[in-house]
């Protein structure tokens, strides 16, 4: 037993171009399909639950900072494991990935899942066509269906929306990058249309619904002044900066993340902590502190005082603040 009738029929059928992508690097135009267009594949030739990912092996090969900008380079091996009648069929792939940026932990992050979902590609391309496998031959374009050259996404005219079922499937398939934001498209022209021309008929007497810049500068009340005042949450970018370059307070490791001590001030929807409350923290303490739910407690079990740590970090960065007060 393995893969059944329908299942083979769209593993042998051939990649559209509209989903192949190109890329220079090196001097090169490289050809490539999404991520999220081999996992979406995936589910429907094998089955939401008839099919899992992991990542067996991942590691750094390569960091460097230099004036406050980072770059990280990963390697990682992911192991595919396919249910299919009763048989299980396992594939694994390698894949690199890197990452640029000013935050060390944001860079190491982007490095890591850049190579997990290039080794995942390839594990995937081992299935055969619809998932890229034409792409690793030199002569490809007999291969794919559509047009016989491959062009650049961002010059390529957006296609229209797809209607109807999928070629290997009975059930209509709605393709994210095509599908959402167009169906109302010829609706929304005319509802905009019709408000110019309901605009035009207002009189020009009518006073404006939204206050003037000048109304909107005067309303502006500043909350910590208030009786029962707002606590001001500063931003610092500098600073931010400056707590990522320390290492972690844990143990010690290097590169580090700006955690935001959420229990220092009220909580708020969608605003964080002052910049003032700021420690690192390494990856792995950074990701078991979020997991630990009490973060005041989490704290006292490894017994590190967070706030003195930001009060002295902060006025490291702000010695003129610690003069004044």
């Amino acid at each position: 037993m393995g893969f059944s009738a329908k299942q083979l029929q769209a593993l042998r059928r051939n990649l559209s171009s509209r989903h192949i992508r190109t890329r220079v690097s090196n001097g090169r135009e490289l050809s490539y399909i999404e991520g999220w267009y081999a996992i979406s594949e995936a589910n429907r030739i094998f089955g939401f639950d008839a099919w899992n990912r992991e990542t067996v092996e991942s590691r750094c090969v390569f960091a460097r900072e230099n004036r406050g900008s980072f770059l990280a380079v990963y390697v990682a091996k992911v192991r595919i494991t396919v249910h299919a009648g009763g048989a299980t069929i396992v594939r694994e792939g390698h894949g690199s990935g890197e990452g640029r940026g000013t935050s060390p932990g944001e860079v190491h992050d982007i490095a890591l899942k850049a190579a997990e979902t290039d080794a995942t590609k390839r594990a995937l391309a081992t299935f055969g066509k619809p998932f890229g496998l034409a792409l690793y031959r030199k002569e490809r374009v007999p291969l794919l269906q559509g047009s016989p050259t491959l062009q650049p996404a961002a010059l390529s005219p957006p296609p229209q929306p797809r209607v109807g079922s999928h070629p290997d499937d009975t059930t209509p398939i709605p393709r994210p990058s095509h599908y959402y934001g167009r169906r109302h498209q010829s609706s929304m022209t005319e509802l905009l249309r019709r408000d110019q021309v309901q605009a035009k008929e207002l009189p020009a007497s009518d006073p404006p619904l939204a206050p003037t810049a000048v109304e909107a500068g005067q309303a502006k009340i500043d909350k910590s002044d208030l009786a029962i005042a707002d606590p001001k949450r500063l931003r610092d970018k500098a600073h931010i900066k400056s707590v990522a370059s320390q290492p972690c307070l844990v143990c010690g490791r290097q590169p580090s993340d700006p955690h935001h001590l959420r229990f220092a001030q009220p909580r708020a929807i969608g605003v964080k902590v002052s910049d003032e409350f700021t420690v690192p923290l390494c990856r792995g303490h950074h990701r078991q502190l979020h997991q630990a739910g009490n973060e005041a407690a989490w704290w006292q079990i490894i017994k590190v005082d967070p706030l003195k740590n930001a009060r002295d970090l902060w006025e490291q960065s702000h010695p003129s603040t610690l003069q004044k007060s």
